[in-house]
């Protein structure tokens, strides 16, 4: 069996600069029926565990420090003994949710790769949306995995604290609207997209500033 792609959506708060607000999340799994690899970790560890299903966990990969990506994965790493993986350029975020006692297991960084059920995931380094954002793109599979980065109709907001419109957009232009045309992007909030259905509005998202 060849890597699937599944979606298990929970629902909670993000935090931050003294707001918060209702969000739902996309989690995703990737693998077959021996072996996943866990994209964001979000609000329910319980509930992603129970769609793991009782699987090898091989990594528990998390975009970026927002808390509504990250606030279940020290429970879920618990849960099924994978390690967390993390930017550490969003180490002020992780530190907001869960201290300085619980660290993540290992630095995710640009060009980090995962093999799960004869598959390859490779992180790809997109600041904007805070300073560690990662995607993660499998050739093979045709995918990548966009977390607040990218989203059907545009970049991920860039009006908080630690976030940046200009880099969001070099990001997305120079490392995510270069893939295939054909690529699914699985976000990390909301419907798929395809690069190519995304790539023409470029000049759009520049023109209104967000």
């Amino acid at each position: 069996m060849s890597a699937q792609v599944t979606k298990v959506v929970t629902s909670g708060q993000f935090a931050l600069d003294g707001g918060s607000w209702d969000v739902d999340n996309n989690v995703w799994i990737v693998g077959d029926d021996s072996e996943v690899v866990v994209v964001d970790a979000p609000h329910d560890a319980e509930a992603i565990a129970a769609a793991v299903d009782g699987r090898t966990v091989r990594a528990i990969v998390l975009t970026h420090g927002h808390n509504d990506h990250l606030n279940a994965s020290v429970q879920l790493r618990d849960l099924t003994g994978a390690p967390i993986w993390f930017p550490s350029a969003d180490a002020m975020l992780w530190e907001a949710e869960h201290g300085t006692d619980v660290r993540p297991d290992h630095d995710l960084t640009d060009g980090t790769t995962f093999e799960v059920a004869g598959s390859t995931l490779r992180a790809v380094a997109t600041p904007g949306h805070s300073p560690g954002s990662t995607c993660l793109y499998s050739e093979d599979l045709g995918v990548l995995f966009s977390g607040d980065t990218l989203f059907n109709g545009g970049p991920g907001a860039t009006g908080r604290s630690y976030s940046s419109f200009d880099t969001i957009v070099a990001s997305i232009r120079d490392h995510l609207l270069t893939l295939p045309e054909d690529t699914v992007v699985h976000t990390g909030h909301g419907d798929d997209t395809l690069i190519g259905d995304e790539a023409p509005h470029l000049q759009e998202w520049i023109d209104r500033g967000h």
